[in-house]
């Protein structure tokens, strides 16, 4: 499905400020994975996310999807095909749009032209999907007026109404309070298993993190360092993170702070 082959990222090259931020990455996603990408501040997980999308260009190395390498092209053609969900819930909605008009927006993603027509059909469809985030009766409310937390539930909606070949959430529940976050998470799951997505979470929350899908992958200085499935996952706990993360990386910490915050 997605092949990344000894892809490098080099910020700066040649110059005083230099910084490798990936370097010989390899990693294979299959259809239907649902992977959780932890590690410390500075891993390369955004990056990792960032050449996956597109927004930056590799330094050296390719990227495939579906087999066809779309290494060099750009984000903006990525987009018809992938799906990325960002931490400030700002990003993926258009604040000064109604629900309704955000949702058709979302429908129209990948076709030729905007043919879209909104009828009575497509209204019970927007308020059903709506029923689990309480919104069912504002499809004329602009987004605006939505807290952050229901901002972010109808990102995740659009992005999976879309049904993206791949689907990046890019710590999407960082910007939340707790129960907000939990409510996301929880709606996350349920859409991924129901549209039977491809996803990939990058989160500092290790609970999640080991909740989450059916693969977990550490980062550390710009290296994958381990990337667990099956019951190896499942016998995860954070203790065990923790500790596999000092063993891994190699480095001693004067606390569990700096590691992987939860």
């Amino acid at each position: 499905m997605l092949e990344i082959n000894h892809v490098t990222k080099v910020f700066f090259p040649g110059t005083v400020n230099e910084k490798v931020a990936l370097e010989d990455i390899n990693l294979k996603v299959n259809e239907g994975d649902v992977i959780s990408v932890i590690g410390s501040n500075g891993s390369g997980k955004s990056t990792l996310f960032n050449m996956i999308a597109g927004t930056f260009p590799v330094t050296s190395g390719t990227i495939k999807l579906d087999s066809k390498d779309i290494t060099k092209e750009k984000e903006y053609k990525r987009a018809f095909y992938m799906g990325r969900i960002f931490q400030d819930p700002t990003k993926g909605t258009s604040g000064n749009m109604s629900i309704k008009d955000n949702l058709s927006l979302s429908l129209t993603k990948g076709m030729k032209g905007l043919k879209f027509s909104y009828n009575n059909k497509k209204k019970a469809q927007f308020e059903e999907l709506l029923k689990p985030i309480h919104l069912s009766d504002r499809l004329e409310d602009n987004v605006g007026l939505l807290s952050g937390g229901q901002r972010q539930a109808l990102t995740l909606i659009m992005a999976c109404l879309s049904k993206p070949r791949l689907l990046l959430l890019d710590e999407h529940t960082a910007a939340l309070d707790p129960e907000n976050a939990r409510i996301v998470m929880e709606l996350t799951k349920q859409y991924i298993t129901k549209e039977k997505l491809t996803a990939m979470m990058v989160t500092h929350n290790m609970q999640f993190a080991i909740e989450f899908g059916n693969r977990l992958i550490m980062m550390d200085e710009g290296h994958i360092i381990m990337d667990v499935s099956g019951e190896e996952k499942k016998n995860l706990t954070i203790p065990i993170l923790i500790e596999r993360f000092k063993s891994l990386s190699k480095k001693e910490y004067t606390s569990d702070e700096g590691l992987l915050t939860h």
